[in-house]
């Protein structure tokens, strides 16, 4: 079974074939154009009108004309290739991201964000550039080349010397570009992530007076990659440099021998007969053309070295093989309530190690305490439980059924989630419990919320930032709670509930964790708080596997 294609042999095929085709037939009709120029302008010089200036005029204009809308034509498909293939690799990153049950080994967010949005943006040059200037950098040189033969043998011995120099130089500058375009994404990844990181705790950062410490940091790091962005200018202004070089060289040459030619001066360079003017003329003309796809196959190198760049980092992102997320996300169907949760023979790999997980089984309506050393795997049993990871061995039984692909949804929908770290979107409170929904006044009243609404300006209309400006510790704590109990889901999953929090603060959410328990629903909490533990029905302990312990 043949291997899939990398990112670069994926990006190199988004071009297509149509619009390099058509950028090549726009490129082909301008020695028709030369022709009829010099065609003109001999008849002019010899005094003879075998071609009406008016003809020959309309002629060049219709062709550019024809030449104009084929481009245009050609310009079209290959942006619209590159929108359909860019949308399809975002779609890629974004649906994969939301698939995984654990975070990139690439970086953070900032370094995915980046990679979906700035990174794979700039493939688009080389999939609008390259393959077509690659295509014309094979037809058109060979093709005046031949002209330029036919007419005389020593304009085209000047194309022949010159013409090879230039993709010569530009390989040897184009593998700089591509360590230096490499240097530069990864820096890119790299600020990404760290403006994520400081946006996120911009405001603890002004409370603890790290603003200045903050911004020089970011300052230095912002320079960094910007010394790497000159980099890459340098490396591309060098090569156009040699290019432009090369093909001044070899257009004067040719321009210096046509004009001693048609002077009479030089007798030499044609298969026998003096140059005409329609010749010289025509070689004028052409010459410079002979050396353009080779400037456009310069520029597009530096769009390839991007591409590069950009494919590998894609590589890497694909190679990195992470869990996925039990079901495809949606609400799922109709799901009857479960009468017991078993978890049976589970172990999973965390960091290159296996977690084994001890066998039980809660019934409807029951609360457990899990609870053991930091780092056992309190958080990831309830990422199994919640169906939110998938066991290499064994699994989650609801009543008899194992938690699969085909129940996942349903079964989540089930399930209310109080995460230990809060997460807020930047909306209002009320959009933030209810997710637009109304809120229920007892709900909020078993989260201990009534006071905290009240003391707000805007109330339950009071916006949050993503770190839920305006809120405690605790206060954060218990909109999270309400989130979870808002979900009317029969099994409420809690993450270190009351770390962190002062004693009556903690309370508040205990007394809110057992409201939910003592109203018939299942409540199973990862803590080492020894009064939610004492309020349990059962405590279960996780013990370090024999490979962690000292």
């Amino acid at each position: 079974m043949p291997s899939p294609p990398s990112s670069l042999q994926f990006l190199s095929a988004a071009s297509g074939r149509i619009g390099p085709r058509l950028s090549l037939a726009a490129s082909l009709i301008w020695p028709a154009q030369a022709a009829l120029i010099a065609l003109m302008l001999a008849d002019l010089l010899a005094g003879r009108a075998a071609l009406s200036p008016v003809l020959a005029a309309l002629g060049f204009f219709v062709l550019a004309i024809l030449r104009a809308m084929i481009d245009a034509a050609a310009q079209k498909q290959l942006s619209d290739r590159a929108d359909s293939v860019l949308a399809k690799l975002r779609e890629e990153v974004l649906q994969t991201e939301a698939e995984a049950a654990a975070p990139s080994q690439m970086g953070g967010a900032g370094a995915l964000a980046a990679l979906a949005a700035e990174k794979l943006e700039a493939a688009r040059p080389y999939i609008m550039r390259y393959q077509p200037a690659r295509m014309r950098a094979a037809v058109m040189p060979l093709l005046i080349l031949g002209f330029a033969a036919w007419h005389s043998w020593a304009v085209a011995l000047v194309l022949i010397m010159a013409g090879p120099l230039i993709p010569l130089f530009m390989a040897l500058v184009g593998w700089a570009a591509k360590e230096a375009s490499a240097r530069q994404m990864v820096e890119i990844g790299q600020l990404s992530d760290l403006l994520v990181d400081r946006l996120a705790a911009l405001s603890d950062l002004r409370l603890i007076g790290a603003g200045g410490p903050v911004v020089a940091g970011f300052a230095k790091t912002s320079d960094d990659l910007r010394q790497r962005t000159m980099a890459v200018l340098r490396i591309a202004f060098l090569s156009s440099t040699v290019l432009e070089l090369f093909a001044a060289l070899g257009v004067a040459m040719v321009a210096v021998w046509v004009g001693f030619a048609l002077l009479g001066a030089i007798e030499w360079g044609t298969w026998g007969t003096p140059l005409s003017p329609f010749a010289g003329i025509f070689l004028l003309l052409l010459v410079p053309e002979f050396f353009q796809p080779l400037r456009d196959l310069s520029a597009a190198w530096h769009d390839k070295a991007a591409a590069e760049a950009v494919a590998a980092e894609l590589d890497t992102w694909r190679a990195d093989t992470r869990p996925r997320l039990f079901g495809a996300g949606g609400q799922g169907g109709a799901m009857a309530k479960p009468h017991s949760i078993r978890l049976q023979g589970a172990m999973l790999q965390r960091a290159g190690r296996p977690l084994f997980f001890p066998d039980f089984e809660i019934s409807a309506g029951q609360s457990i305490a899990i609870t053991g050393p930091s780092g056992v795997g309190k958080t990831t049993l309830l990422r199994l439980l919640a169906g939110l990871e998938q066991p290499e061995r064994g699994g989650v039984f609801l009543d008899d059924t194992l938690l699969s692909d085909d129940n996942a949804d349903s079964w989540r929908a089930r399930v209310g989630w109080m995460p230990q770290a809060p997460h807020f979107l930047n909306r209002s409170l009320r959009y933030n419990i209810g997710f637009g929904a109304p809120l229920q006044p007892e709900l909020l009243s078993q989260a201990r919320l009534e006071g905290v609404i009240a003391a707000l300006p805007k109330q339950e209309l009071t916006p949050l930032g993503e770190r839920g400006a305006g809120l405690s510790g605790g206060e954060a704590r218990r909109v999270m709670l309400a989130r979870a109990l808002h979900a009317g889901g029969d099994v409420l999953l809690a993450d270190e509930p009351t770390a962190d929090l002062d004693s009556a603060t903690a309370d508040a959410v205990i007394a809110g964790l057992m409201g939910f328990a003592k109203a018939g629903s299942t409540l199973i909490v990862a803590t080492h708080d020894q009064r939610v533990m004492a309020r349990m029905d059962h405590v279960l302990t996780l013990e370090p596997a024999p490979e962690a312990q000292p």
